[in-house]
């Protein structure tokens, strides 16, 4: 991504989480204010929003600092040891939420459903406004080949959740004024939780993956190790490893047992251009060897093919 589409996606960031703490705020008064668990429970939601929003904004700054001495990878890694942080504290506020329903379930009070109702029209509004500005940079296209930024990405659908959850509240509302049937704001704030628990169980699947060098998903280490054999002067492929330094940052490490008379950098470069190509593959350390080291037995799953 060029400094010119950083500079871009960063104003678009900022704005964005201004405009999110707008609403997490108005939806924290307006719960208190009309006494609406929903309400409350979506502010909560809309609050991890900003924090998710946040963490993607402090991830893309940090991405660009150049590596060190101490941080070989750059500062990559604290992407995913906030986005720990992130799921774990959704796992507290989705059972905060739940039980104050249990609470509200018992003891019902009283609710403005037009005030509650007004309130979350405007944060729908204002979380579809977010979605498209950050829709644009959710996919990038390069070489012809469509990537998705993974960071951006997941903040994208941070506030299509908060949008979804937002129409539950507006659904209560309208409800309530109908019926006068108060259980149902409570009853809403079951299914944010829910909504809050789902995304809080992608975030800690995504984090832990990652910390314990997880094979990215949507990577297949037998495709690539096939792949990689398909290049002209590979015999074979073993002590294969792809993992993940952060979302979006794959790395791959590998042993290519290299032909007989078969020159090393026309050949390096053929398997990172086909990695690149095939599977977006751009950080490489590729050893090559004129026979099967030590390791060979490594589970790659390619096989060796003749000379």
């Amino acid at each position: 991504m060029g400094d010119h589409q950083n500079q871009s996606l960063e104003r678009k960031f900022i704005l964005s989480i201004l405009l999110t703490a707008v609403i997490f705020l108005a939806e924290l008064i307006g719960g208190i204010w009309t006494g609406s668990l929903a309400l409350l429970s979506d502010a909560a939601h809309v609050f991890m929003d900003v924090f998710a929003l946040g963490l993607s904004f402090v991830a893309l700054k940090l991405a660009a600092r150049p590596v060190d001495d101490r941080h070989s990878f750059g500062w990559h890694r604290l992407e995913v040891m906030a986005a720990l942080i992130n799921g774990i504290s959704l796992l507290i506020i989705a059972g905060g939420i739940w039980y104050e329903a249990v609470q509200r379930f018992q003891q019902p009070q009283e609710i403005r459903s037009g005030e509650m109702m007004l309130i979350a029209v405007i944060g729908l509004v204002v979380n579809l406004v977010v979605a498209f500005v950050l829709r644009e940079h959710s996919h990038a296209h390069a070489e012809g080949i469509e990537q998705r930024d993974l960071n951006v990405h997941s903040a994208f659908l941070h506030v299509i959740g908060d949008a979804v959850s937002s129409i539950g509240v507006i659904a209560a509302a309208l409800i309530i004024q109908l019926t006068g049937a108060v259980w149902v704001d409570p009853a809403i704030s079951v299914l944010i939780g829910l909504i809050i628990l789902s995304g809080a169980w992608r975030v800690l699947r995504g984090s832990v993956h990652i910390l314990i060098e997880g094979v990215p998903e949507g990577i297949s280490l037998q495709k690539v190790a096939d792949q990689m054999q398909q290049v002209e002067g590979v015999l074979e492929i073993h002590d294969l490893h792809i993992w993940n330094v952060c979302s979006g940052h794959i790395a791959l490490s590998a042993h290519a047992v290299a032909g007989p008379q078969t020159a090393p950098e026309p050949l390096l470069d053929a398997l990172n251009a086909s990695l690149k190509t095939h599977f977006g593959i751009e950080h490489t350390t590729i050893q090559l060897e004129s026979q099967p080291c030590a390791q060979s037995g490594a589970p790659c799953g390619a096989k060796t093919r003749a000379a």
